[in-house]
Order: structure tokens, then sequence, then C-alpha cells
């Protein structure tokens, strides 16, 4: 049987094909522009390409950077791909000889990971951007509202007294470890699959080392089949994506609940707030929505990242590739949409004090150290201490009396309970049940009191900025690496005689 079909069949082309070049020509473009220029650099180094030849390969690659207009150009299916139309530009001002040699000692299979490292590095290194502002935001926002009492809520009711600055904190906390996953992500992209070519590297005298210098990378990932297999980088990097954005999910969701009419613990202000268009009374803080939607859609997409690699191959294959590489930078775009907006979102934000003291009042949330002042001045054990704190705010519950107006009810309860009266005031029963007493004693480490928070926050902003020194480092030696590449690239092409 002979087969007359010719490549590429028009569904093909139009499902497949035509998609990965337009997505090549998207985002991969400039990375792989750095790569000819890195590799003839490294060829004419070792030896493997002459100067004079490669005076003319650069030329011409200069030429198509300058000639070509990538916007304007359309799939026909004359070549498979973004690859093999720089390579027929070549060969159209060369000849087949000598444009090939560009291609010596390597392959398309180490070429799409380093494109693929190449681009997501950029893409993390904004991403981290944005966190660090968000943590900044949240720093100097916790700093603000050390002091300001909010009610924190277990199992979705209120359980003790807090500050929002304390709240923040937290949050901070686990920002700044998210921060930290993802850096570590980033680190896995520093090591250049160039040299690994198809699967086994080569026989040419190359120098891995030197590749990837002159592309930014800081070393060479060891294995070459690692290199065209591994797609750990990827889930790796996806992975600490994900934790982040859900992570953040959490705590929009808080402020959703915090900002509903019947706590009203969070005021957004108007500036993010949407009005019914029938309803004249509502005040719809409609961000937050916003917020949880891209943060979980943000989720979604770094999952599917992750669960697409799941049972394949472990080899060079097209599920790793293109086609599912830029499906992610979906994920980029939601995220960084998340930090910005959570960045301007917090600092507007601000606590109703009247709300909470309505909720502490109605909850008797500060009894916890009732109890336990009882056990420091009374002598009590906590077990007795709990129960008369319980008989008390029992009590005052059903009269629909806040906490502290109780001390007739804890005098008969501790009477009942001990067997005498409390030496405890009626002024040191008030000072015990209030809720900035509440936090004033808590001041253990990590504890909401101003002492530990203050301390906490100092560290915060320490390790920020460690984190903005390292992304600053990262920055330089990208821009410097990118300036020694043009600058090596740039000296082929004015070489001038010479065997």
């Amino acid at each position: 049987m002979i087969d007359k079909t010719v490549f590429p069949d028009p569904t093909y082309k139009d499902t497949v094909l035509a998609p990965l070049f337009e997505g090549a020509k998207a985002h991969f473009v400039d990375a792989v522009r750095a790569i000819n220029q890195a590799h003839l650099v490294m060829l004419v180094e070792t030896g493997i390409v002459q100067p004079k030849d490669a005076q003319r390969i650069a030329s011409a690659l200069r030429d198509i950077d300058e000639q070509l207009d990538i916007d304007a150009l359309e799939y026909t299916g004359e070549f498979e791909d973004y690859f093999f139309l720089v390579e027929a530009e070549l060969k159209s001002r060369l000849g087949p000889d000598l444009a090939g040699a560009l291609h010596t000692a390597r392959s398309r299979n180490d070429m799409d990971h380093t494109v693929f490292k190449i681009v997501l590095t950029q893409r993390v290194d904004a991403l981290l951007t944005l966190s660090h502002k968000l943590a900044a935001a949240l720093i100097d926002t916790a700093t603000r509202e050390k002091s300001t009492l909010i009610v924190a809520y277990t199992h979705g009711q209120p359980a003790q007294p807090s500050t929002f600055g304390h709240y923040l904190a937290a949050v901070i906390e686990v920002l700044l470890r998210d921060i930290d996953r993802l850096q570590t992500a980033r680190e896995a992209l520093q090591k250049c699959p160039m040299g690994a070519a198809a699967i086994t590297t080569t026989g040419f005298p190359i120098d891995r080392h030197r590749m990837a210098a002159l592309l930014g990378f800081r070393t060479p990932l060891q294995n070459s089949y690692s290199c065209i297999a591994g797609v750990d980088y990827v889930t790796g990097l996806y992975s600490a994506m994900n934790l982040m954005f859900l992570h953040l999910g959490r705590v929009v969701q808080d402020f959703q609940f915090w900002s509903a009419f019947e706590v009203s613990q969070l005021y957004v202000p108007n500036s993010f707030v949407q009005i019914s268009s029938i309803m004249p009374q509502k005040r719809n803080p409609v961000p937050i929505e916003h917020l949880r939607l891209l943060s979980s859609l943000t989720v979604g997409r770094c999952g599917a990242m992750v669960n697409i690699m799941h049972n394949t191959p472990f080899t060079d294959m097209n599920d790793s590739e293109g086609e599912i590489q830029q499906a992610g930078y979906a994920a980029f775009e939601s995220g960084a949409r998340v930090l910005t907006l959570l960045g301007a979102f917090i600092p507007a934000l601000s606590i109703n004090a009247d709300a909470v003291q309505k909720n502490i009042d109605a909850s008797c949330i500060t009894v916890t150290e009732l109890a336990d002042t009882l056990v420091r001045v009374e002598g009590l054990s906590f077990r007795q201490a709990h129960e008369i704190a319980a008989i008390t705010s029992r009590e005052v519950i059903a009269k629909n009396q806040p906490l502290g107006a109780g001390y007739n009810a804890f005098g008969q309860a501790f009477k009942s309970e001990v067997g005498r009266a409390a030496s405890l005031s009626e002024a040191d029963y008030k000072l015990a049940v209030s809720p900035e007493n509440f936090v004033a004693v808590r001041d253990c480490f990590g504890g909401p009191a101003d002492a530990p928070l203050s301390a906490a926050l100092l560290g915060y902003h320490e390790t920020l900025a460690d984190m903005k020194t390292t992304a600053a480092e990262n920055e330089s030696y990208l821009v410097n690496t990118e300036t020694a590449r043009l600058v090596a690239f740039s000296a082929l092409e004015k070489f001038e005689g010479g065997v």
C-alpha cells in the first residue's frame, strides 16, 4: 500500500499545529533567540564551529530578527513549527549545510525544556515581586492594627478576642512560607537542560556549563535523561503556586464572613463596594467574591498542571511541552490579579469597633481569662475555675447582659463551688473580663500582646527584606548574563578574516 497523504493533515493542522505555532509566537520567540545566540557562541568557543562560519550564521540570525514580522506570521503547514521556520529562514540565507551547523550537538528536546524554564522563570519572578508587595502591605497593615480588637472565631463561632494585627500576622507567616516554597521551586528552574540533546548528550566537545551561564541558568541539569524526561520543575512550581492561592483563599473567605451584616466586624470602604440594582440599602463587597473566585481559579489551573502529568511516560513527550506549558500561564495571570487586588484591598479595610464590642458582649468570649485569673489569684484548680466561669457566662447570657456586668452572678457561682466568698473585687473582675486585658496578658511568644506581636512583625519585615535581596540578586544575575551573551554574540558578527 502506497501512502499518498501529505503532512500535515488539515484537521491536525487546525486543531494542534496552528494553535501551537500561535503559542510559540506569543511566548517563546525571545527564548529561542537566546538559545540560538548562546549555542552559537558555545560552538565557536569549543572549536566545533569556525569563527568565519559563525560570523555568517550570526549575521543571518540578526537578519531574521530584523526582517521577520512575528506578529504577522500565519501557520501554513509548510513548516512543522516555529523551530523549523527559523531553520528554513537560515537555509534561505546560508544554504542547508551552513544553516544546519547551528543545530550541531543539540535537539528540539533539550531546546524545548530550556525554553520552558526560561519563560517560567520570568513569570515566577513577576509573581514573586507581587507576593513581596502583598507581604509588605500586610506587614504595614498589621502594624497599624496591632491594638485593634476583633472577635476570633473557631468552628464558625465566637471564640476569643484578639487583634486584627495578630490575625494578619498569621496570614503573613503563611504567605512568607508560601513565598519561600515558590522561591525553592524557582531554584529548580535554574538548572539548564541544554547539552542533553535528544536523550544522551553528544559526542561533540560541548561546554554545558558555559551554555547554562550564557542563558542565565546557575548550572546545567546533570543527568541528560532527566533533562528531557523530568517534569518536576513543572509539578513542583505549580504545586507551590497552588498552595499560595489555596491559603490566600481561606483568608478571603474569612473576609466574606466578617463583612456579613450579622457580623459586621470588617468594614469595606465605598471604593470597594458595589450597590444593588434594586435594593438601595445594600452594600455589596463584591471584590471579596472576585478574590475568592480568582483564588479558586488559580488553584484549579495549578492543579490541572500537576494532574495532567499523572501516568505520563518518563520520557520526552508532548504531554509536558508546548500545549500544556501555554495553558499553565493562565494560572500566573489569575494569580497575579489576586495578589495585586489583595495588596490594595487589605490596607483599605478597617474594623468596626462597635460591632466587635457588641459581639464580645453577646458571646462572653473573654470568660477564659476569668478562669485563668481565678487560678492565679484565688489558687483554684483550672477545672474548678472553668466551672465557675461557665456558670457565670450562662447566667449573663440568660439575662442578655455583657460579661462585665456579671459580678453578682460570678460571686454566687464562686461561693457555691468553693464555699467562700471570692477575694476578687468588682473592679478586678471587670478588668479580668475586659477584651483589652485579655489581649494584654497574652504576652508570651507568638501572642497578641504588643511586645510579642511587635517582635514578630519586625521579624517578618527582616525575612521579607532577605527575600527581596534574593530577588534583586536573581534579577541582577539575569541582566548580567544576558549582557554577556549579547556581547559574545555581537563579537561573532564582527569577526573579520582568519581561519
